[in-house]
């Protein structure tokens, strides 16, 4: 618990987190001034109030990330963005951005990077001869819709490759610009090759904004889940993260609103607060919450075997304890009276078309 007299950074308008501390865990150096104006400056201008958005563009050898996770429904998956200018404050993803020397807080959400060769890179992959498909998830740690992708259009370049070669895609966000790629998505769903998640937190837009300060508002979202699903794409949404003391009072009417939509299931994950995470919530709730600080952390660590975080498989995404019990309770009881749930989609494998990259030697047989 921090001390009394602990000085809190000031909320940012806009932004998720509070502060932009470089991580310990790899030994960098604290950011100081050192006295020459510039430098003061350039300080000023990476943490102030008028934070402006960065995006590098970078370049990568591969594309295709790989795990053997038993918590996931899929071994495979992309991610075209690096960094998430949502800047939603509990984003597990944020300490990723530490690997880079760069800050899991202001920087993750204000210094993104951006993939522009990753649909070229996965036709490459697809082509090779040994690859075989099975269900690529996309958005898995920084959303794939987020602001930027509007200029890039990185995220319909993959899903224009999906369609082309008819390989199984499933799609993680929590913004309606996944609308916009409604034409594609209907394609891929005719042949059973697509499903869309649409992440809801809150249905209240006060909430929202500080959570998820540059997240499409709860109604956006789920106008998306009404018109995605109208549209015949199988659409779930995932009340991710419940955030113990401030949203979970709000269960049973997310999943009303999912079913009013047209979702056909709906699941849940505990907040979960990873490495640098957990100190930026903290900071969050003396910001926005201090009358609740003690009870939402009492309750996080109730639900994690009594730490801020669980990393353990099977534990991580299901949480533990009475409280988690709870909420998988409630979730089971409101999906049933709504009458969500009853069945899983299956995606397509078997209409996968390996493609030929131009000048490659497959083009001679």
């Amino acid at each position: 618990m921090d001390d009394k007299n602990t000085i809190h950074p000031a909320p940012r308008k806009g932004r998720g987190a509070t502060s932009n501390a470089v991580p310990q865990r790899f030994n960098l150096q604290d950011r100081e001034i050192d006295g020459d104006w510039l430098d003061e400056r350039a300080l000023i201008d990476d943490i102030g109030s008028r934070l402006r958005t960065t995006v590098t563009a970078e370049f990568p050898k591969s594309i295709i990330n790989y795990n053997k996770s038993p918590d996931l429904p899929f071994d495979r998956s992309i991610n075209a963005y690096r960094g998430c200018e949502h800047g939603c404050v509990y984003c597990y993803a944020r300490p990723t951005h530490a690997y880079h020397d760069l800050s899991p807080g202001l920087d993750f959400e204000s210094k993104l990077f951006a993939k522009p060769n990753a649909a070229d890179l996965l036709r490459q992959t697809l082509a090779k001869p040994n690859y075989q498909p099975a269900t690529l998830a996309i958005g898995t740690n920084t959303d794939p819709y987020q602001p930027i992708e509007k200029r890039y259009r990185i995220t319909r370049q993959i899903l224009e490759v999906m369609l082309e070669v008819r390989h199984p895609v499933v799609i993680t966000t929590k913004s309606n610009r996944v609308v916009e790629d409604i034409d594609l998505l209907v394609q891929l769903a005719v042949q059973q090759l697509t499903a869309v998640a649409i992440s809801v937190t809150t249905l209240d837009s006060t909430t929202a904004r500080l959570l998820e300060p540059r997240a499409p508002a709860p109604a956006r979202r789920l106008d998306a889940v009404r018109k995605l699903s109208e549209a015949g794409i199988y659409v779930h949404v995932n009340i991710a993260p419940v955030v113990p003391g401030i949203t979970d009072h709000e269960i049973e009417a997310i999943v009303a609103a999912a079913a009013d939509c047209g979702a056909s299931s709906v699941s849940f994950i505990p907040m979960r607060l990873p490495h640098e995470v957990a100190p930026l919530f903290e900071q969050w709730l003396e910001s926005h919450y201090p009358e609740r600080n003690s009870k939402v952390m009492s309750i996080v660590r109730q639900m994690r075997g009594g730490k801020r975080n669980d990393p353990e498989f099977h534990s991580r995404m299901r949480g533990q304890g009475p409280w988690a019990d709870l909420i998988r309770t409630r979730i089971g009881i409101a999906s049933r009276k709504a009458g969500l749930n009853r069945g899983k989609i299956k995606l397509r494998t078997d209409l996968f078309q390996r493609p030929i990259i131009t000048g490659s030697q497959m083009e001679l047989f």
